[in-house]
């Protein structure tokens, strides 16, 4: 059948049951057919349960070969539009209606407070991501990239990023980093359930946490099943004697370069303390070094993992010094735990993007990523020290603690005042959260968080337009 023909059906016969009018163009009589079936299904004009013709009358009114309409019912029945019964003919097939999205949810009253400055806890500055120099880099790396790149590869992740990483870990954060030794996660989150997975393996039964910190990693280990009870911290860190008391612990989740939220780094002899624990009981320390890059008044302080690669899981990411929405991260494993790590993640996300690794080993081998992160230490250093010089004139009896590094600092309140100004807080637009917000006991582990109440206060997030208006709402709602 050659040239271009239109047939048309209008006025099916009425054990059809329904109004169905075909136009089939050109040779593909077929094609044409199923589609235009399919869309009739589709849009409702052919119902659940309607019989269509006998393929045999269909043929004959349309001007087609019967096996045109017969192949064009078969594929519909495949995929599941109709249905076909010897002796009941070919009907429309039933099917599930698909959800429909909720309505959205009303607009908040005018008497609702609106956050214009926010969040303002673990957050960088987004808009200082380096975009035209990330571009650079991505088309760097896509030009170079070999063609095994675009498959499955090593699930540890590209050779390229962790050769690029185990050079800036050693250089920037005194980590002990060779390159067979990291595994590419997508952010320290999908790193620590890796981590989870292998010690339920290993038939560990608790992970240790500190006693502030953010719910949501507790929340991951003991939906893998493990113990979270908690570590109290204090000025000077974690207290790692009060490990001795916890029973069946074989790991130790920590902060200790820059302890989230408090801001206060592991006093020298807690961290040696800790490795010996590690040591004597065989048990690991998960380091989480979030955002190690940034401190101010002198050298960043070492990382663990130094003292000790073969008890010591090092995680880091980009999270910090990029931005959270990058996805990228890593572990550096002790070498024991390295089929583990990359069996437990074979087994799930096998690996993150390769296209965004061999970018971020572009980024870092070129300089970028060097002089991205100076930039950004010498900006929060800019904001710290322009918070702490407005809270001096504007309320000078609020002390200002953990502020030596990081994206956020503590600021000291008032006995009992906390929850009143976390609301004042809210109605002014500012997004801060309470000290007590982070904080985690439970009720056998011998001592309780002391009634401290503080907020935690992120100077990287408001836009520089934004700056001047959220100290002053801040300086406003403080006691």
């Amino acid at each position: 059948m050659t040239g271009s023909r239109t047939n048309s059906v209008a006025g099916p016969p009425p054990a059809f049951g329904a109004d169905l009018h075909l136009e089939l163009r050109g040779p593909r009589l077929r094609a044409g057919l199923t589609d235009a079936l399919r869309e009739a299904v589709r849009t409702g004009r052919l119902t659940p349960g309607s019989r269509l013709p006998a393929s045999r009358s269909l043929a004959a009114d349309l001007g087609v070969s019967r096996n045109t309409v017969v192949e064009a019912y078969a594929e519909l029945v495949a995929e599941g539009w109709l249905t076909a019964q010897q002796g009941s003919g070919t009907r429309v097939a039933t099917r599930a209606e698909p959800h429909r999205a909720a309505p959205d949810a009303p607009r908040a009253r005018p008497d609702e407070p609106r956050l214009r400055y926010g969040p303002w806890t673990g957050a960088p500055d987004l808009a200082t991501f380096p975009r035209s120099q990330w571009l650079t880099a991505a088309r760097r790396a896509l030009t170079v990239a070999p063609h095994d790149a675009f498959g499955y590869g090593d699930a540890r992740g590209r050779t390229e990023l962790r050769t690029a990483l185990a050079d800036y870990l050693a250089r920037a954060r005194g980590v002990y980093a060779e390159p067979e030794r990291i595994v590419i996660c997508s952010g320290f989150h999908h790193g620590l359930a890796l981590m989870a997975q292998a010690l339920r393996v290993r038939r560990v039964r608790g992970v240790a946490v500190e006693a502030y910190g953010l719910g949501l990693f507790r929340d991951l280990l003991a939906n893998a099943g493990l113990d979270t009870p908690p570590l109290y911290v204090d000025d000077h860190g974690a207290r790692i004697d009060d490990l001795a008391r916890l029973r069946d612990v074989g790991a130790v989740l920590m902060t200790p370069a820059h302890q989230y939220p408090t801001g206060v780094a592991l006093r020298p002899d807690r961290r040696t303390a800790a490795v010996e624990w590690a040591r004597a009981t065989g048990g690991l320390i998960l380091e989480d070094d979030y955002d190690g890059e940034f401190r101010y008044d002198r050298q960043p302080v070492g990382a663990l993992q130094g003292l000790d690669p073969e008890r010591v899981v090092y995680f880091g990411s980009v999270s910090k010094s990029l931005a959270p929405g990058v996805r990228l991260g890593w572990m550096v494993l002790p070498e024991e735990l390295i089929p583990e790590i990359v069996t437990a993640k074979g087994h799930g996300d096998y690996m993150t993007s390769a296209l965004e690794q061999l970018t971020l080993a572009e980024f870092i081998a070129s300089g970028a990523y060097d002089r991205h992160v100076r930039s950004m230490r010498l900006r929060y250093r800019r904001r710290r020290d322009e918070l702490i010089e407005v809270l001096r004139r504007r309320a000078p009896g609020i002390r200002v603690v953990g502020m030596a590094a990081g994206l956020q600092t503590v600021l000291e309140l008032p006995r009992g005042t906390e929850s009143s100004v976390v609301q004042a807080a809210s109605r002014h637009g500012l997004a801060v959260r309470g000290l007590m917000q982070f904080g985690y006991e439970v009720q056998d582990c011998g001592w309780q968080l002391p009634e401290r109440d503080a907020l935690v206060v992120n100077y990287a997030v408001p836009s520089d337009s934004a700056w001047a208006g959220a100290l002053d709402a801040l300086c406003r709602v403080l006691p």
